[in-house]
Formats: C-alpha cells, structure tokens, sequence
C-alpha cells in the first residue's frame, strides 16, 4: 500500500516508521526533518532501537491510486494541510485522521467534500521527538478506526506493521473515552510540568475528579454514558509511563497547543446542553495563557 503521513511530527514519523514495514511510506514534514531521514534514514530509539529507510518531502506532488493519506497533523493545521492536495486526491484516496479531540474529521469533511472518503482514527500511541531524524517510542496502545468498506483491510495492516489496530464498534464512544483522558493528561501534565506517569499520583484525584465530572456530563447529554471509575482507569494507564504529553511538548517547544478541541471543546459543547463547564474553562485558560508566554 502506498501510505503519505502527512503531519511528520513525533507520532506522524512513528507511524511512518511503523508502516514502512510492509508498505511504501513518504513522510510530510519540516525540511531539516525531511533532509535528516532522507540522508540518515528515521532513527527510533525508546522502545526500540532502530533506524527505518523511508522517504520524506515537505510537501506532496503527486498523489497516486489507492494511497492512504495519515492526517497526523495539529487539528488547528487541517486546512492548512489539506487545502493544497485537493486537486491531486483521486476517488480512492482515503484519508485517516488519527487526531486528538472532537470532530476533527468534520473539519477535513467539510474541506474535501464527496472528493474522496474521510475516516476518523483513535490512537493511543506515545512517542517524543527529540531531534530532526530522531523520535523516542515511548509507549505503544491500541488504534480503532472508524467502519468503512476498508477499515478492515487497514485495520489489518496496521497490525501486521505491529500498530495494534481494530475497526471501531462503537466510534462515538471512542472518541469521548480518549477525549475525557485527554482532557485530564494534557493540560495536567503541561501546567505542571511533569510527564504523563507523575499525573497518576493519588493527591491530584480531586482535580482529575472534577475535570472528568464534567466531561461525563457532557458525554451523557451528546448520547454517550460510561459506567467506570474513570479516574482509576486513568491512573492505572499511565503509571510507570515514560510519555510526555503532546500539550507539554507544545509548551516546552514555545507552540500552539489542542486545547481548544480537547477541554475547550467540552466547555463549548456543554454551552450547547446548558452545562457549565467551570473547571474545564479553567485549564483551557491557564493553558493559553502559557502559550503567550513560552
């Protein structure tokens, strides 16, 4: 399968590498990036110690039959990235947006319109990019793709590539469940500073508490209930993790964080149900607040 990963970023360049495995992959990213694994090849380390050969552009020329297009970009980045390649999209190019927050997909939709088919992704992969030509693997979850004619396909050779990956049952769902935990690990981690694991210590439950209260709410009232201990289920995950949230990788590089599609997106949603969202509101403030100051 030809493959572009457009979004060459620390999870972008992960997949690619991933992927190359068993498909012919082309990296879209920065050119100091793009030179290095052009010359040198991706080297992954963590995890693995690797380095992948692949290809890598800053930008696409040409897209070909039947390419999978990986939209691995900023959500705030979409049109951006998508705008100039409508014209070179076919009727069976597929798009996969394997993006944090609500209705990132909705955006491409809107931009692409019936040219070719939109799938959304959920990913729960993590990884830290150290360097151009360099990222860290840090922890590798699960992926769910939303159904479609060739989702399965897809599905399957993610995890022949060793990305474990299923076609979703239930997407909606999906989503709020990496939304809510997203909600809490980002914008946790990026305020004080810490890596993903140090935001399972037990003194910071009442805050975890009170940011997934609201979430619930608001998931409830959009058609999706969930019947766990959400805050256990959290803490349980990232304990021992060696991941750096992307918002905290954002804060530290002096870059425009997700958090208005992440908790911004819960506080705007629940104005539409009448939810106040106080908490939420408060982190989505504090967060912007370091962005004008990194």
């Amino acid at each position: 399968m030809k493959i572009i990963v457009l979004g060459a970023g620390a999870v972008g360049s992960l997949y690619g590498a991933k992927l190359s495995k068993l498909n012919e992959v082309t990296l879209v990213g920065r050119q100091e990036h793009a030179d290095k694994v052009n010359q040198d090849g991706l080297k992954v380390t963590g995890k693995e110690n690797t380095a992948y050969r692949l290809k890598a552009a800053v930008a696409i020329e040409k897209i070909e039959d039947n390419t999978l297009i990986l939209l691995t970009t900023k959500v705030y980045d979409n049109k951006k990235a998508i705008e100039p390649i409508i014209k070179l999209m076919k009727k069976n190019t597929v798009i996969l947006c394997l993006q944090n927050g609500l209705n990132s997909e909705d955006i491409v939709k809107e931009i692409v319109k019936d040219k070719c088919l939109v799938l959304r992704g959920i990913t729960a992969v993590g990884a830290t990019f150290l360097e151009s030509g360099i990222i860290q693997f840090n922890n590798l979850g699960y992926n769910a793709i939303e159904k479609s004619p060739v989702s399965k396909d897809l599905a399957e050779n993610f995890s022949k590539c060793g990305l474990k990956a299923n076609v979703s049952e239930n997407l909606k769902e999906d989503i709020w469940k990496k939304l809510i935990v997203n909600c809490v690990l980002n914008p946790v981690s990026a305020i004080l500073r810490v890596d993903n694991n140090r935001i399972s210590d037990e003194n910071l439950n009442p805050l975890k508490k009170l940011i997934v209260d609201e979430c619930l709410k608001v998931a409830e009232k959009d058609g999706v209930k969930f019947d766990f201990d959400f805050v256990k289920k959290i803490n349980e995950g990232i304990k021992g993790s060696k991941n750096l949230s992307s918002m905290y990788q954002d804060i530290i590089k002096g870059k425009h964080t997700e958090i208005d599609y992440l908790n911004g997106a819960v506080v705007e949603l629940g104005k539409k149900y009448g939810i106040k969202c106080p908490v939420n509101k408060g982190l989505v403030m504090i967060v912007k607040g370091m962005e004008k100051t990194t």
